[in-house]
């Protein structure tokens, strides 16, 4: 009976699914176990009762054979699930599997490509070729036709990292070549190292006369669809004359920013002495300048500095350029770090801050920049699409997108 009726079952496995599967094995392995039981313990009973019957020993006899038969029909149980598992089926489950891990690939290929786009700084219409291109791969990644989205991504970022390498912009014949940074004002130099040759913008202002202070768009914690302003702006409001863009934050236009846009995650101190980002900082790496009185203190971790609101500014970026004179930032593989833009600074030497931005280049090369003006102290900031550097009622780099803050020059 045992036999018929595994049979029976057995000959259905391979036509339902894994799920029904795994519920027809685990009622298998109940019935067993409740049969099992019935049979031991009719057999003890009928022993207790009857222990003189002539017909004791076949009927243990008989429970042997049915224990072993049904043990052997659950061996078989076993072995047909394990076929399953190897089928048509299942295989086509994990081919599947791995193609939608491509396909997710594909998509995050594409958004890198955007935000690559993007951060190359120029108009969308002198990248007009480049967007093109873009477009035509989200026509076919809206057809499905992922393989030859991602052939065209391929070749697309060709181009881009073409464009982020390109030699940096000409410099004009009337701008001076000087090596040493400004004492105060402005000035447009060029400056070389042993990378070629730099066109900077930079503004030197005495800390005993002027306060440097951060603007935010908010006024406390935000992490998503965070306000944002233009630098002159936040010029006007600190009634200041001249300011540089921020560090690194989440713009909206990048895809990868959902959920988290015009948010960034650096410690910070606003002129109306509140600190952003405090509690996800306490142990934070990342680099720091504090700007109290007379003097700029540069650290190299926040995790070295409290709260302490009787400061006039405290901002937190990275990469940290410069120390005491010496170089610390030299690249760390980070494709947009290494490519070629106008990258933002803020620095010190002594007594005098420095904010500015150097033209054509990367991230590792500004260092060698400033450290050849003689600047001793320095932090990178946002760039690309970001950059933006103001005084005197008009913009000399940017205006670049709008952000959550600005660094402004105050007149004490």
């Amino acid at each position: 009976m045992f036999q018929a009726i595994f049979a029976k079952h057995v000959s259905r496995l391979q036509k339902i699914n894994k799920t029904k599967l795994l519920i027809f094995l685990a009622g298998a392995i109940v019935t067993i176990l409740l049969l099992t039981t019935t049979l031991i313990l009719f057999w003890l009973k009928q022993e207790k009762q009857n222990q003189k019957l002539a017909n004791e020993v076949e009927q243990k006899t008989q429970l042997n054979q049915n224990l072993e038969t049904l043990s052997a029909e659950f061996t078989q149980t076993q072995a047909s699930l394990a076929a399953i598992l190897n089928e048509d089926q299942f295989k086509r489950n994990e081919n599947l599997q791995a193609e939608i891990k491509s396909i997710e690939q594909v998509f995050t290929n594409s958004v890198k490509s955007y935000e690559n786009l993007l951060d190359l700084g120029n108009s969308i219409s002198s990248q007009q070729n480049l967007y093109g291109e873009f477009s035509q791969i989200l026509s076919l990644l809206s057809q499905r036709n992922y393989s030859s989205a991602s052939a065209k991504l391929a070749i697309l970022d060709t181009e881009i990292a073409k464009k982020q390498s390109a030699v940096a912009p000409p410099i004009p014949a009337n701008v001076s070549a000087i090596q040493e940074a400004p004492s105060s004002g402005y000035r447009r130099q060029s400056v070389s190292t042993e990378f070629g040759t730099y066109l900077v913008d930079v503004i030197a202002a005495d800390l005993n006369s002027t306060r440097v202070q951060v603007e935010t768009a908010s006024t406390g914690d935000c992490a998503n669809d965070c306000p944002v302003d233009n630098l002159a702006s936040f010029v006007a409001k600190s009634g200041g004359f001249a300011g540089i863009n921020g560090p690194y934050f989440c713009p909206a236009e990048y895809p990868s920013c959902a959920g988290k846009t015009n948010s960034f995650d650096t410690l910070l101190m606003n002129k109306n002495k509140v600190y952003f980002n405090s509690a996800n900082n306490v142990y934070s790496v990342v680099p720091a300048v504090i700007f109290s009185g007379n003097s700029a203190r540069f650290v190299s971790h926040s995790s070295e500095w409290g709260r302490d609101t009787n400061v006039d500014a405290v901002i937190a970026a990275q990469p940290l350029l410069l120390m005491n004179g010496e170089v610390k930032f030299t690249g760390d593989g980070d494709p947009k770090k290494g490519s070629v833009g106008s990258r933002s600074f803020i620095a010190s030497k002594d007594n005098t801050v420095y904010i500015g931005v150097v033209r054509g280049a990367t991230v590792a090369e500004v260092a060698y920049v400033l450290q050849a003006m003689g600047l001793q102290n320095a932090l990178n900031l946002d760039s690309g699409g970001s950059t933006a550097l103001h005084a005197d009622g008009r913009y000399l780099a940017g205006p670049g997108r709008n952000t959550p803050f600005g660094i402004i020059l105050v007149r004490k």
